[in-house]
């Protein structure tokens, strides 16, 4: 599996999951879902994704958004 599918997996989660919990639990969780969300965008436009950085520094291979 390549960066990109592992960054756009990461965050599909983790916008799945506030989601969930803004539900049930505490509706501020959706600041959680508007990080994400704030960060897929500029990271399209700017290159720079943090998690793609740590996954790089890990050995994962890249593929062609995150090289």
């Amino acid at each position: 599996m390549s960066i990109d599918r592992i960054v756009l997996a990461f965050a599909g989660i983790v916008i799945l999951a506030s989601s969930a919990l803004s539900h049930y639990h505490d509706v501020n969780w959706l600041f959680l879902t508007a990080f994400v969300g704030f960060n897929l965008l500029q990271s399209a436009f700017t290159g720079f994704c943090p998690l793609a950085m740590i996954l790089k520094k890990l050995g994962t291979k890249p593929g062609q958004a995150f090289s």
